[in-house]
């Protein structure tokens, strides 16, 4: 299995590269969301929930996440994770992913864990300017997680500006692939698309 990570700003394209490339590779390929893996927190009240910090690393459960991906490269299946952005809840199904010759995961923080790294044969790391990623995020938040212009401006004030510029910015030094522009270059999806077919086919033999 080629276990590939797509990391980036919030708004820079990485669901999007995903995407393009898994639709490239067809059933071979399955993309996971680092998204899925929020901690989640029962018994905090809606309100609380709504004020935690979703841009540090610390939001996320990184233990489970890097269980499934071991658990995948082994050769069996997971249970698919899911969350609910309106309710600050996880929203597990009882799904099965089943392992594929390659494994996306995408998300903004998915560099950060130095195990889970380990076992990424390829970074891809999504540098976008940060007031094009703003643009993005605010239209994805309205029209796909239901939030308001005056919450979404409060949170990028309060916690992903300040998680970029204190995180997500210095995983690039992790890359091993700078995608610039974001993930509608068809260009760099060919080559990436390309360069893992290669590699599988020199893995078969």
């Amino acid at each position: 299995m080629l276990f590939i990570g797509i990391c980036g700003a919030s708004g820079s394209g990485k669901s999007t590269l995903a995407e393009f490339l898994q639709a490239r590779l067809g059933d071979r390929c399955a993309v996971l969301q680092q998204d899925a893996y929020y901690l989640d927190h029962p018994t905090m009240t809606f309100e609380e929930r709504k004020l935690l910090n979703y841009d540090e690393p610390s939001i996320f459960d990184h233990d489970l996440l890097l269980e499934d991906i071991r658990t995948l490269m082994s050769g069996r299946p997971i249970t698919r994770k899911q969350y609910d952005y309106t309710l600050h809840r996880r929203n597990d199904t009882d799904e099965l992913i089943y392992p594929r010759d390659v494994m996306i995961l995408e998300g903004i923080h998915c560099f950060h864990d130095e195990r889970l790294r380990e076992l990424m044969y390829l970074k891809l790391y999504m540098k976008v300017e940060p007031d094009i990623c703003l643009l993005r995020r605010i239209e994805r938040d309205i029209k796909v997680r239901g939030r308001d212009i005056d919450g979404i401006a409060m949170q990028y004030l309060t916690t992903v500006k300040p998680m970029y510029d204190k995180y997500i910015r210095n995983y690039v030094d992790y890359a091993d692939v700078i995608v610039a522009g974001g993930g509608r270059n068809a260009r760099i999806v060919d080559i990436l698309a390309g360069y893992v077919q290669d590699t599988l086919k020199q893995r078969e033999g």
